[in-house]
């Protein structure tokens, strides 16, 4: 476990903002910063950003970090499946990948009937459907349940601040998002992708539970896996030991509680309507030390946190350097 003690001293020393006046054509989305370079390349910078609520709530010391490197170990444990848009990695936080056209169609890959929010399947299963995503569902099923096969759950990409859309394939086909050549090929290699993770996790006492992949073309038209991969913040995990003895009893599975910064915020205001106080730095401290043991445990890679303070932005800049003006 991770001492937050050890964190204490880099409370302050996060990346909540990463704009560098040197690179190009600046977009900031909630927790990336991207530029695209004129050679086709983009750089895109992991913050500490933590964002729900459609809201940033705080930055977590080495979020960034941990989301880049876990995703890293994935990408490299999964390019012999599907090609990704990673070119080089000149910084912990940083990505310079392949500038794609994002396919429109979001690709989520589900093992369980579990989830939250209005687009999973267990929201909708609870209030009565049985057909959801173009697969049917029994009767008698039970939150937190495995199904009989992992399953693809698409919706629409809510490119301008919208809300992801339920579809079917026939209906990905049939508005001509994709081609039936290229829906085929993309479910093949989600499905393929999920399996490659839920192996690796089994191997490391986790559950895979669902997982959330972004998709893109090349120049070429090929399709190629993009933004993050099996990362806390795109998948969810439960621990496999306790999840047996949990479902039986009907109790929540055992997992990375990282909700427990919504949860202090939502027990003190609205967050879509009030101002969000500020989070005290022993929730942050927390905060950030699941994100580092979650990384550790699905990796299966220690994380070191290091002894100097070294201002992360500054890092950064110096470490692209190489790309100003490209």
């Amino acid at each position: 476990m991770v001492d937050t003690a050890l964190l204490a001293p880099h409370l302050t020393n996060v990346l909540g903002d990463a704009f560098i006046p040197e690179l190009p054509n600046h977009y900031r989305g909630k927790v990336r910063e991207n530029y695209d370079l004129s050679d086709g390349r983009r750089i895109l910078i992991t913050t500490d950003r933590l964002s729900a609520f459609d809201r940033i709530l705080t930055a977590l010391p080495f979020k960034g970090q941990v989301l880049t490197q876990t995703a890293r170990f994935w990408f490299e444990a999964t390019k012999d499946i599907c090609a990704n848009h990673v070119l080089e990695y000149p910084d912990p936080n940083v990505v310079v990948a392949k500038r794609l056209t994002i396919m429109p169609v979001e690709i989520v890959v589900r093992d369980y009937m579990a989830g939250t929010t209005g687009t999973s399947i267990w929201s909708m299963y609870k209030k009565g459907r049985r057909e959801m995503y173009g697969h049917r569902f029994p009767d008698g099923m039970r939150e937190n349940q495995r199904l009989p096969t992992p399953i693809i759950t698409p919706t629409t990409k809510a490119f301008d601040a919208g809300h992801d859309e339920e579809l079917t394939a026939a209906e990905i086909v049939g508005q001509n998002l994709l081609t039936r050549a290229q829906w085929d090929e993309v479910s093949d290699k989600a499905l393929a992708l999920f399996a490659r993770g839920r192996s690796i996790a089994a191997e490391r006492g986790l559950i895979l539970v669902d997982t959330k992949y972004e998709f893109g073309f090349d120049e070429a038209g090929n399709i190629l896996l993009a933004d993050e991969i099996h990362t806390p913040d795109s998948s969810r995990y439960w621990f496999a030991r306790s999840y047996p003895e949990r479902f039986a009893a009907g109790e929540r599975p055992e997992s990375f509680d990282k909700d427990f910064v919504r949860s202090w915020v939502t027990a003190r205001c609205d967050p879509y309507t009030q101002d969000i106080p500020t989070i005290p730095d022993d929730i942050v401290l927390q905060a950030a030390r699941v994100y580092i043991e979650a990384a550790e445990a699905i990796t299966g890679q220690p994380f070191d946190v290091p002894i100097e303070v070294t201002p992360v932005l500054e890092r950064i800049r110096a470490n692209l350097a190489p790309y100003f003006g490209k």
